[in-house]
């Protein structure tokens, strides 16, 4: 069977852009002499709706836009995700579905039966499970629909006890049973670096414990946190993959499932991964809010060149202004290298000084402060004092401002309320610091675009004489140990202490992440690059007695 792959990028709520990309796949799937074309979950309405799901008028839309996709099925079927009426009396009002479309019109549906509801994954809140297992009978050939974490029925995990089953039933298991011919397997699997070959693993072994092939179609886009990586695939019944599509980009390909004609993707590392999603995810931020242009504050110091040159790359170098605020705590050449930065990036940028702004909030405060020595409200005055600045000019020329604030430092509170947490987007939230440094060689690979002197130089915050980072937190290295075994491992600090960490700093890291969980709150929007990511997928209680 011929069957094309179509690998999109989509919009939440958007039916007519859904729609009209779907139906083009359709159009050159059926030019090129494919039989059938498949699309991922929830194509129709973009993935995850959230509780736009529980209004009447969305699910109409949806339902009603899927009917016009229909009308393209003439001479080709195609397979399309998006949500259902339940039926039944009973249960959630909708499922998460499958339609198969031939003949102009919708020849039948196929429902979800694992429902996520771990990390990001939401979907029991919306939808009931699948029950009831059929297949589907299209040119002689009997096919097994499934969607997504169907095929996940063991989970692979990061701790001791190897793999969990955290569903009742196992569709595959029991879609085998009507002995199919092929599985297809619409999804919407987001990236994250650490787990990115599970989803191959998971594939390869579904194929080979069935003895069957599937074709696997992945979305790719970012939608605000969420950054899909595509990699549609077809795999052999004894697990090869000899198609795979591309990454972080939309993708079509047709394959003959009886002899497909290879197709492989170089391989990039982690960081090179990493590196594609935030493009992506800024990218896609911006273009489908109907936003241009950024404007971020310029330290001197790594993570805000990073955040910059990602910037530029992403929406273009005219769009990106650079504001600089030097204090008198402010080196030389902190100021000189947000400079060279700016200037090898051709970034518009321009400097206003704080230290006036931050005197006269001292002068005015100086009766309420009845001359207690300085200390944190003072240092955290300057950050405010840029928090203004940078907001002022959002907010006069509609620039949409980048925070800068990278894992590590969000984990332990290690930033400003209403200062350098300001942002409508983060994007380093979901890197650790020792990461942002190996993200700033990868954009200097070809060319110094970063200058050196900002990867190298003592990270510091600068809001007091000759601070630097290690006087308030471990050296980075340490630091991001703990916390990725804290936070991404779920290990308790007994466990990562008997690992050889040093138990005080252990504990004083995990309790700065549980301290700081209000800050975290108030965050803006994190780029999810990880497989736990500040934000939605890890919820915290604010008040809460935990250590």
């Amino acid at each position: 069977m011929k069957v094309a792959l179509a690998q999109l990028n989509y919009h939440i709520a958007n039916f007519a852009s859904n729609s009209e990309k779907i139906i083009e796949a359709i159009q050159k799937a059926k030019a090129e002499g494919a039989e059938l074309v498949v699309f991922s979950e929830l194509a129709v309405s973009g993935y995850y709706p959230h509780d736009l799901l529980e209004r009447k008028e969305f699910i109409e839309l949806a339902i009603q836009t899927i009917h016009h996709i229909a009308e393209s099925c003439v001479g080709i079927a195609a397979v399309v995700g998006g949500p259902s009426i339940n039926e039944s009396s009973h249960g959630k009002k909708l499922h998460n579905s499958a339609y198969f479309l031939s003949e102009g019109t919708i020849q039948a549906v196929r429902h979800k039966s694992s429902l996520p509801t771990y990390d990001i994954f939401d979907e029991y809140r919306h939808f009931e499970p699948n029950r009831l297992f059929e297949l589907v009978e299209f040119n002689g050939k009997k096919l097994a629909l499934t969607i997504c974490e169907d095929l996940w029925y063991e989970q692979p995990t990061q701790n001791e006890f190897g793999r969990d089953k955290i569903y009742q039933r196992n569709p595959m298991a029991e879609l085998s049973k009507l002995n199919p011919d092929l599985v297809i397997n619409l999804s919407a699997s987001p990236f994250s670096y650490n787990q990115e070959s599970w989803r191959k693993d998971i594939l390869v072994k579904n194929a080979r414990q069935y003895s069957l092939p599937i074709v696997y179609v992945n979305q790719t886009g970012a939608h605000t946190e969420l950054i899909f990586d595509g990699g549609s695939c077809f795999v052999r019944a004894d697990g090869s993959i000899p198609v795979e599509m591309a990454y972080f980009k939309e993708d079509f390909c047709i394959v003959d499932t009886e002899n497909p004609i290879e197709q492989k993707q170089a391989e990039t590392d982690y960081i090179g991964k990493i590196h594609q999603a935030l493009i992506l995810g800024i990218r896609d931020y911006f273009r489908k809010m109907h936003f241009t242009d950024v404007v971020l504050g310029l330290s001197g110091g790594i993570d805000s060149a990073v955040v910059c040159a990602l910037a530029a790359e992403a929406l273009g170098a005219k769009n990106v202004h650079g504001i600089l605020m030097p204090s008198r705590y402010s080196s030389d050449h902190s100021v000189a290298d947000a400079i060279q930065l700016a200037d090898n990036l051709g970034v518009k940028y321009d400097i206003v000084g704080i230290q006036n702004m931050v005197d006269d909030f001292e002068k005015e405060l100086s009766p309420i402060f009845e001359n207690l020595p300085p200390g944190v409200a003072e240092e955290n005055i300057q950050a405010r004092t840029r928090g203004i600045l940078v907001m002022a000019v959002s907010n006069k020329f509609g620039n949409i401002l980048l925070n800068t604030t990278n894992k590590s430092e969000c984990a332990v509170g290690y930033g400003t309320l209403y200062g350098d947490m300001n942002g409508g987007l983060s994007v380093l939230g979901d890197v650790y610091k020792t990461d942002v440094f190996k993200l700033a060689r990868y954009i200097n690979r070809n060319q110094e675009v970063i200058p050196e002197n900002s990867i190298t130089k003592p990270p510091s915050a600068e809001l007091r004489p000759d601070q630097k980072d290690t006087d308030s937190l471990p050296d980075y290295d340490t630091l991001d140990a703990i916390l990725f075994k804290y936070i991404e491992m779920n290990q308790s600090p007994e466990e990562i202490i008997k690992q050889g960490f040093d138990r005080e700093t252990v504990l004083k890291t995990v309790r700065m992440v549980n301290q700081n969980e209000y800050k975290r709150f108030q965050s803006p929007p994190i780029l999810r690059v990880s497989s736990k990511a500040f934000g939605f997928g890890r919820k915290m209680p604010l008040v809460a007695k935990y250590s």
